[in-house]
């Protein structure tokens, strides 16, 4: 391996080293403080260390990796939201009985898995980075070992994530069988020009598709969201909302786009009844539910329908709009976590929350607006970006996706995409309405102030910033990633 190969490797050195740099602090001495500063200084240094590297141009690094402007990309977004969620889970974890160290070990982990997962150019890193993913949420999601329902969120995405992953293995054998290579550019020049797939690829198609709709949480493949959701601690559902699909999907657009998934009809119908399936049971499941947690988890599986569409138009608007997109969707569902998450931090009182379970029943945010007028705000403007209302980051991904769904003709998923978010509305404004009621007089008398975490109020507050300003002034995040599309394809 070249210096060359080594200087574009050095994000992933450094995630990698900050986990072993914490867990030799924890075996030294267990500060919680000490371990988060470190945290947050190994993905700062890997923040800041990523434009540099993405200047020296496009590297493979052994056949496992492809280290260009794309990877480079989406690290800075994983990189930048597990930053976030490091923050919002010191205050949530601080008050609470037990160690919450390794906690941190595990989100690198992740996260490491994570930038893997997009940068892989080879079956056996993609399941490299992906095993490393999911083994540290297996832990993350059962980290709350106060509450059973924690512990059960994690059992449950053990054993369906053990099964998804053996789907996803047969699949790459059946392509192996078939083409003789596991590299993914030589499995899209060897799919180049065929005009059908044979019986074996389809079903080795069909079986990886079984394990990356699993970890996307799209219909058919979504029974495990809601419960997921609702039993982790809430840093770790913004996590798993976020960098978790956002890894996955970055490497779908990577390389199903090139494959030409629009030129072959059985997997264009495939994931075109996925993508209506999705939009459609999201949102109509969203409006039976009284928990917060849940009505997000169905809003997830919703908006992965919508990225969808754009996925299925290809080309490089196609692209351009689902970065965006996703871009958009890591700051609204972070910041709607966000709140949540401070509000289940610790300090508590009867009458409001319960210091061992999360705030996320729908009567916990009763009257939220006249406790906490800015909670209250940074969420309304979290939910109308997840609705896709103007002058918020969620309207102008929602436009693009549009956008691109138009051009390519794609009028009946356009038209369920429109359907969708109309019915999205009501459960998004459901929350707003309920936080803007009054507060029972009943709970006043027992219900003391909140202590909200000034750290956590800090993240919100650059969260609204982000979002307010991608929804008014999108034009250097559109730049950037049409930059970085035109050295893609």
């Amino acid at each position: 391996m070249t210096t060359a190969d080594m200087t574009s490797l050095l994000p992933f050195i450094v995630m990698g080293a900050t986990s072993i740099a914490v867990m030799l602090l924890i075996a030294v001495r267990r500060t919680h403080v000490a371990v988060l500063v470190t945290t947050l200084v190994g993905l700062a240094v890997t923040l800041i260390i990523l434009p540099a590297v993405s200047s020296a141009g496009s590297r493979q690094v052994t056949p496992l990796l492809i280290l260009d402007s794309y990877t480079f990309f989406y690290t800075g977004l994983i990189a930048s939201a597990s930053f976030a969620v490091a923050l919002m889970a010191y205050p949530y974890f601080r008050d609470r009985e037990g160690d919450h160290e390794e906690f941190y070990i595990l989100l690198l982990l992740a996260t490491l898995g994570s930038a893997v997962l997009v940068a892989s150019n080879h079956f056996a890193s993609f399941f490299l980075g992906l095993e490393l993913l999911s083994v540290s949420l297996y832990t993350m999601l059962a980290y709350s070992h106060w509450r059973e329902s924690s512990t059960e969120a994690g059992l449950k995405y053990l054993i369906l994530a053990a099964a998804s992953a053996s789907f996803l293995l047969f699949g790459m054998a059946l392509f192996y069988a078939e083409l003789g290579t596991m590299e993914l550019p030589a499995i899209i020049a060897a799919l180049e020009g065929r005009v059908a797939y044979g019986g074996l690829l389809l079903t080795g198609v069909a079986m990886m598709t079984i394990g990356i709709g699993f970890k996307l949480a799209v219909v058919p493949f979504h029974m495990w969201t809601p419960d997921v959701y609702e039993g982790a601690p809430a840093p770790v559902t913004a996590f798993v909302a976020t960098v978790s699909k956002g890894a996955m999907f970055a490497l779908l657009l990577r390389y199903f786009i090139q494959i030409g998934v629009h030129t072959q009809a059985s997997l264009f119908l495939m994931f075109g009844l996925i993508a209506v399936a999705s939009m459609l049971a999201g949102n109509l499941l969203a409006l039976l539910q009284n928990n917060v947690k849940r009505i997000l988890a169905y809003s997830s599986i919703a908006h992965l329908g919508y990225l969808m569409v754009a996925f299925l138009a290809s080309g490089p608007q196609a692209v351009a709009a689902v970065t965006f997109y996703l871009a958009a969707y890591f700051v609204t569902t972070l910041g709607a976590f966000g709140v949540v998450s401070l509000l289940s931090s610790g300090g508590k009182t009867e009458g409001w929350t319960n210091e061992y379970r999360d705030a996320d029943a729908l009567e916990d945010y009763r009257g939220l607006a006249a406790r906490e007028p800015w909670l209250a705000g940074v969420f309304t403007a979290m939910l109308l970006s997840l609705a896709g209302i103007p002058l918020t980051a969620g309207f102008v991904g929602k436009f693009f996706v549009v956008a691109a769904g138009a051009s390519a003709a794609l009028w009946w998923l356009v038209i369920v995409l429109v359907v969708g978010s109309a019915i999205g509305l009501y459960y998004y404004l459901r929350v707003v309405v309920i936080m803007y009621a009054p507060f029972p007089v009943e709970r006043r008398a027992i219900t003391a102030p909140l202590s909200i975490s000034l750290l956590g109020s800090v993240v919100l507050a650059v969260l609204a910033i982000l979002l307010i300003w991608l929804g008014v002034y999108p034009s250097p995040l559109v730049s950037a990633i049409q930059a970085m599309v035109a050295s893609l394809l």
